[in-house]
Formats: structure tokens, C-alpha cells, sequence
């Protein structure tokens, strides 16, 4: 999936699950691709959303995003491009998998309703824990790579 940077990503920083990930991909992005948005304030607004017809309600439902050329992405397909955009093109690579796509298009509507029931059981923490992990691991690939020592 081709996109242009910067990713403005519509996220709910009131979930541990959301924020862990959002920000552990943010962290990580050497290339200054992503920017972060936090839409659960109950008073959100922002002008871009509301020129879309995108209200709040729909933002906290599924995560969103949107490209420097204005075009807007939602669901799995933000997570695609988040992880393409901190060069962790391992992980886009699964959520953009043919086979598994569909897979993950119907998990993750369950998910992102009980994301706060997930965060509570604890699932956050290894899961930001696994994202900063393969961020590093990606970003030595991408120096050896620079250094001419590539695999």
C-alpha cells in the first residue's frame, strides 16, 4: 500500500493497549512519518475529521488515519502503514498478508470493543514490550544496511 508522509494517526490514548502500541511505534520512527493524535477527550474536534464527516464517535470505534495527501484509512489498514512508517516492514508485511488480511479484517472490530477489557487482563505489556523490541530490531537492519553490512 503506497502512501504519503506524514501519517496523522486518530488513536485513543485513553486505552493502555492503544497508547502502548501508538506510542512504542512512534518512538521508533526515525524517519518522523507518523504523528500521533489523541481523539478520546470527550471535547475533541479537529478540523480535518470534521471536513471528512468523521466525528468522534466513529474515531473511537476504529482507528484512522490520515496521509499528507488527504486520503483517509481506517482500521487494518492504519496499522499497515503505521508499521511501514517506523520501518518495521516484517510486521506491515503480516497485516497486509493476503491470507491473513481477512483475518485480521474480522478480529479486529472485537478487538477494538473490548480493547479496555483486553488492557485490564493485561495485554498491553507484552504487547508494547513486542513492538519496541522488533522497532529495535528493525532499526539495526536499517543501520547495517546503511554501514554496507546488510544480510
Amino acid at each position: 500500500m503506497n502512501t504519503a508522509w506524514p501519517l496523522t494517526i486518530y488513536y485513543d490514548a485513553s486505552c493502555p493497549l492503544c497508547a502502548r502500541e501508538m506510542h512504542a511505534l512512534a518512538a521508533h520512527d526515525a524517519n518522523a512519518r507518523l504523528r500521533l493524535v489523541d481523539c478520546s477527550p470527550p471535547s475533541f474536534a479537529d478540523a480535518e475529521c470534521a471536513a471528512a464527516g468523521i466525528g468522534r464517535e466513529a474515531l473511537m470505534q476504529a482507528i484512522h488515519a490520515r496521509d499528507g495527501e488527504g486520503r483517509w484509512h481506517r482500521g487494518i489498514a492504519v496499522f499497515e502503514l503505521a508499521y511501514r512508517g517506523a520501518g518495521i516492514e516484517g510486521i506491515a508485511a503480516l497485516w497486509a498478508h493476503p491470507w491473513l488480511r481477512p483475518i485480521w479484517e474480522r478480529a479486529y472490530p472485537w478487538v477494538a470493543l473490548h480493547r479496555m477489557g483486553l488492557s485490564r487482563l493485561g495485554f498491553s505489556r507484552p504487547f508494547g514490550w513486542l513492538v519496541a523490541m522488533l522497532a529495535r530490531r528493525a532499526q539495526r537492519r536499517a543501520r547495517a544496511c546503511r554501514d554496507g553490512r546488510c544480510e
